[in-house]
């Protein structure tokens, strides 16, 4: 299952930046990839629906988050505790 949420991640990331998947690494920032704000929020629209889970993400105040939003694997690691805490 973690890796499955690994590569979904990288993928909706990867499509969001018009990369390939294998081009995004877990250490690389959402800017680094070229992901605005826009390409931000459409992202995290993305990794919700994939889940089904809700992401608490607040758009107009990005780091007053709780959301760690600081790498690809900041992400994957914030989504899979997010998925394991809807199982709790």
């Amino acid at each position: 299952m973690a890796l499955d949420v690994k590569e979904k991640i990288i993928e909706i990331i990867a499509e969001q930046a018009v990369l390939d998947p294998s081009d995004v690494s877990l250490d690389q920032t959402l800017e680094a990839l070229g992901i605005d704000s826009l390409g931000l929020v459409e992202s995290i629209f993305a990794i919700e629906e994939a889940f089904d889970i809700t992401v608490p993400f607040n758009a107009n105040e990005p780091d007053q988050s709780e959301f760690d939003i600081s790498s690809v694997a900041a992400i994957v690691k914030a989504v899979q505790g997010l998925i394991e805490d809807q199982k709790a």
